[in-house]
């Protein structure tokens, strides 16, 4: 008579790895054999942008969107990381993680920025850094005492530059000043008027002043700023190599406060921006390798919903 096997239970155990920011969110869940078992997407889940019952209700579409396309339940998730923007506030990872819990009843739950999750991904806990450059911008690094600094992430308001928002507000400056004479024509004006569903460029105002109008759709023009670059426009190059002379900057400023000058350490590339390629990274390695030569630039190795999902798994998030 045959005997019956035992249901592993670990095998049906999911770890959550969310990776949220100011335009989609991503889910990741890994099972305990570190196999990515099923992912999904949603809108945003920036609390600071869409507030904090919004950013869980995002993140619980992108979960149930994961569940069925695996094939598996969220009641199956003992263990969650969600990396989200606009969280550096202690308080409001707390509310973060309130709501979350309350919903899904997964009480080893760590709420932590999408830049730590970004991080982890590039690093696996090791020394070095990660540059964010997507809606917004900021670069996080860690150093081998496992310390840790942060620049950027200040927002469209006072930072994101490099950033999807930070490009697309200098392409409608130079757009702006293209049309009034007081600048360089370039492509971007009439592609602008394109993106924005402007008749023409003059009727730009009323489309970027809407009321419907955020953040998210404004640095949603970055992806045609970029484009535009690598079409020869000069306008469009010139401020991609700003973005990139910005990213390289912060990268400098954590390295520097971390003592990584003379380590030989990756730097990972995180977001939609770097689909821009050496236009990007060119004017970032000119400002990086003078302070640290053996830095270097890297695609991670893990993206950071799953980076997260890694991390759910690997340290139970220290909550008992």
């Amino acid at each position: 008579m045959a005997q019956t096997r035992k249901r592993d239970p670990k095998l049906y155990q999911l770890y959550l790895g969310v990776d949220g920011g100011g335009t989609k969110t991503n889910v990741a869940l890994m099972n305990a054999a570190n196999e990515v078992v099923a992912e999904g997407s949603g809108g945003p889940s920036n609390p600071l942008r869409v507030g904090v019952e919004t950013a869980v209700s995002n993140i619980a579409k992108a979960i149930d969107a994961a569940c069925d396309s695996g094939g598996v339940s969220r009641g199956d998730i003992v263990a969650a990381t969600l990396g989200l923007a606009g969280v550096r506030r202690e308080d409001i990872r707390e509310r973060v993680r309130d709501s979350f819990v309350s919903r899904f009843r997964v009480r080893k739950s760590l709420v932590t920025t999408d830049a730590d999750i970004a991080l982890y991904g590039t690093t696996l806990g090791k020394a070095g850094l990660v540059v964010i450059a997507g809606t917004g911008s900021i670069c996080i690094g860690m150093n081998e005492k496992g310390e840790k600094f942060i620049a950027g992430g200040w927002g469209p308001v006072a930072g994101d530059e490099g950033g999807g928002r930070g490009i697309a507000g200098e392409a409608l400056h130079a757009v702006a000043k293209a049309s009034d004479g007081r600048g360089e024509l370039t492509k971007l004006s009439e592609r602008a008027a394109e993106y924005f569903r402007a008749s023409n460029v003059e009727n730009l105002i009323s489309a970027i002043y809407a009321p419907q109008m955020d953040n998210s759709r404004i640095a949603g023009f970055a992806k045609l700023v970029v484009e535009t670059a690598q079409e020869g426009d000069k306008v469009a190059t010139d401020i991609l190599q700003d973005a990139g002379f910005e990213l390289g900057t912060a990268a400098v400023a954590v390295i520097r406060k971390l003592g990584l000058a003379k380590s030989k350490i990756p730097i990972g590339c995180v977001g939609s921006i770097f689909k821009a390629g050496e236009l990007l990274t060119r004017p970032m390695n000119a400002i990086i390798h003078p302070v640290a030569p053996k830095a270097y630039l890297i695609e991670p190795p893990l993206v950071p919903a799953h980076a997260a999902a890694l991390m759910a798994m690997r340290n139970g998030n220290g909550v008992k």
